[in-house]
């Protein structure tokens, strides 16, 4: 008898068609908000395009015109002297980049995941202090101790230019220092799973191996990708290590001496654009592959600290 009175209650029929008004207007809202970011992000994204437009674009000129932003005239031989001229070893760079890359890829990967259980799972003393330290030494630029670090290792290697392994050691060395990410995913595994193996007699390495391994597929495929695109791209470090001797320069280091030590960028500045293109298609093609993996390594990573 209730219910029937409030349906033919005029307030209630006032009220009810005042809220259906106010869902409406607060849906129109939404979608114009909506809406205004799609519209702000496709901008953002059209900008952010441009230079790597542009870059494609110049690899196919003929000849570079700083004013044109668009060629007249198309070619593929840019792409062609890459790894035809004598004149740069691009291929030699090219390798130097890919051996750097790959060996750091799977030191600093194991690095950085064993330490990021060691402080997400082990509770020890001085625990606290070492993330506290980490995350200090974090706030300084890396290229603040580098002529540091390149006369060291001149030291060590007899007053000889720094060899490639050289390289790869420096860029192993502070990996331990990007565990943050690896801990917040690791924190968000049940811990009961740990005791359920030590039950059963296992380890902290059967816990590591059998367990947190398996079930951490994302974070794994996440710092794979983030050791490999560091010294994959890296220009800064590799300059000063990699020093006057050629044979240790990496594809960033050889392209830049290109336009640099050959001195005429016009003609040489479109097989600058070509190398760079070659350059991204690694990365672009594991991003592609594993973006799915990527974005569940740095959601769930980001989750705990």
């Amino acid at each position: 008898m209730k219910y029937k009175q409030s349906i033919y209650n005029p307030d209630f029929i006032r009220d009810s068609s005042e809220k259906k008004k106010h869902t409406r207007s607060m849906k129109a809202v939404s979608r114009i908000g909506t809406g205004a970011t799609y519209t702000i992000l496709v901008i953002i994204s059209f900008i952010w395009l441009i230079p790597f437009v542009y870059l494609l674009l110049q690899s196919f000129a003929v000849k570079f015109e700083p004013s044109d932003f668009i060629p007249s005239k198309w070619t593929f031989d840019n792409y062609v002297s890459l790894f035809t001229n004598k004149t740069y070893p691009f291929w030699k760079w090219y390798l130097n980049s890919f051996i750097i890359a790959v060996v750091t890829t799977i030191f600093q990967s194991i690095l950085v995941l064993l330490t990021s259980y060691s402080l997400s799972r082990l509770r020890f003393k001085g625990r606290k202090a070492i993330m506290n330290l980490i995350l200090i030494l974090g706030m300084f630029p890396g290229f603040l101790g580098m002529i540091c670090i390149y006369n060291i290792l001149k030291l060590f290697c007899g007053g000889n230019e720094p060899s490639i392994f050289s390289i790869i050691l420096i860029y192993c060395a502070n990996s331990a220092m990007s565990y943050y990410i690896a801990k917040g995913f690791f924190d968000t595994i049940p811990k009961s799973l740990d005791e359920a193996v030590r039950i059963d007699g296992g380890n902290n390495n059967t816990v590591f191996w059998k367990v947190i391994v398996p079930m951490s597929k994302p974070i794994i495929i996440y710092t794979i990708l983030i050791s490999f695109t560091s010294p994959w791209g890296d220009f800064m470090l590799a300059s000063m290590l990699a020093g006057l001797n050629t044979s240790n320069w990496t594809v960033a280091v050889g392209l830049q001496k290109l336009i640099n030590t050959l001195g005429n960028e016009t003609l040489y500045f479109p097989t600058f654009c070509a190398g760079g293109v070659v350059v991204s298609i690694p990365i672009m093609a594991l991003f592609f592959w594993l973006q799915r993996y990527y974005v569940e390594g740095i959601a769930g990573g980001a989750v705990k600290g």
